[in-house]
């Protein structure tokens, strides 16, 4: 018995439409709200500066911060959600160990994905959903927010939230507001920086 990311025989096509997700399958899967996702989006952004056809993965507590994240490039013609899902668990499994000993999954995986047209669903994008929820179900993760991102913005898909910025090609130096400099006879204060700046320390980029 092999185990592995070795793909089913690419010969019957059947398998391949079953790797994806519909966008109605998608919004009754049950898929945890994000509490800011603009917060999300901008950090995710500012950290990897990403570029059409950059996937992002990311890792929340349960608190919701950020506990790692990853980024890689993925060829434009690859919609195979088993492709996918491979590329998927192998970031995870670079920037943050397995929960699959808990009974429940505690932490959750979210992804970003830039792409042209706009933010709605395509069969490209229910690939992905196919790939994140399998990778989530292999390192004991919950699945969670899929949102694309565009040169017009980004889309939480499932929920109906999105924003005009940032998008894809928009300046990353915009998207934090720099701090106030403190007096120098007085120490910064401890975990002010927000979600979008302490959260997104551990990072990977591949």
């Amino acid at each position: 018995m092999a185990f592995g990311f070795a793909p089913p025989p690419a010969s019957d096509p059947s398998h391949r439409l079953g790797r994806i997700l519909e966008s109605s399958e998608w919004a009754a899967a049950g898929i945890p709200l994000l509490s800011n996702p603009r917060e999300l989006v901008s950090g995710l952004y500012a950290r990897h500066a990403p570029t059409l056809s950059t996937a992002i993965v990311g890792v929340l507590q349960q608190d919701g911060r950020l506990a790692a994240s990853a980024s890689f490039r993925q060829r434009a013609d690859v919609a195979d959600g088993w492709e996918l899902r491979n590329g998927l668990l192998a970031r995870l499994r670079r920037i943050i160990p397995h929960d699959l000993r808990l009974r429940s999954p505690a932490r959750t995986a979210v992804l970003m994905y830039c792409r042209g047209g706009d933010g709605g669903w395509t069969e490209e994008d229910g690939a992905w959903m196919w790939g994140l929820r399998d990778a989530c179900t292999l390192h004991g993760l919950r699945c969670g927010a899929y949102i694309t991102m565009t040169p017009h913005g980004w889309q939480v898909l499932g929920d109906g939230r999105g924003g005009r910025r940032p998008y894809v090609g928009s300046p990353v130096d915009k998207l934090i507001p720099e701090e106030p400099e403190a007096p120098s006879n007085v120490a910064p204060p401890r975990g002010t920086g927000g979600a979008a700046t302490d959260n997104l320390r551990p990072t990977a980029a591949c």
